[in-house]
């Protein structure tokens, strides 16, 4: 294994993002929209995407890149009583729909991350999330999976290495987080 056959591939999964630009633009728009009328952003995921979750409600609450008032997000993957207490109680595929039955409300977006597009528990939160009336906002990878059906707006990064497509995702959410700042 070469590094520079890894940064090669890399490179080549950043250039396409290009077509899926007006993607991107429109879900930032959406979250800072969300953010400007006062509402909030709920995200999940889960393993790498968990930790993306979280940097991305950092990035929301704290700052990105300039001074400013703190914004509402929260990530669904970091209370770990409330995790296992739903995981034990209901099952493991309702860890996000019922944060987001409790949480959520008309207004507020849903960023659902899934490199594979198919995280049974990212997909039960997106429809919990339709039935409140929150926008929904899937990050994929490969061909979107299952997940492109149950979003307003997804953004597919148009790989196949688990590992170029949450690269890309963490470009993406860097790129919404300045956004977001830049509309405020």
């Amino acid at each position: 294994m070469k590094f520079s056959t890894i940064l090669d591939d890399h490179i080549k999964c950043m250039k396409s993002l290009l077509p899926v630009e007006p993607d991107i633009i429109r879900a930032g728009n959406m979250l800072s929209e969300t953010v400007n009328r006062g509402s909030k952003i709920l995200i999940c995921g889960n393993g790498g995407s968990a930790a993306d979750s979280q940097h991305f409600a950092a990035e929301i609450v704290g700052r990105f890149e300039k001074e400013r008032r703190a914004l509402s997000a929260i990530s669904l993957t970091t209370d770990t009583s409330i995790i296992t207490a739903i995981a034990n109680d209901y099952s493991y595929a309702d860890i996000f729909a019922r944060q987001v039955e409790g949480t959520g409300r008309p207004g507020d977006t849903l960023v659902g991350i899934s490199t594979s597009g198919n995280s049974e528990n990212v997909i039960l939160a997106m429809r919990a999330a339709k039935k409140i009336g929150m926008q929904t906002i899937g990050l994929a990878g490969k061909d979107g999976g299952k997940l492109k059906a149950e979003t307003d707006e997804t953004v597919i990064i148009p790989h196949h290495v688990t590992a170029r497509i949450q690269e890309a995702h963490s470009l993406i959410l860097h790129f919404w987080a300045a956004l977001i700042e830049a509309k405020l």
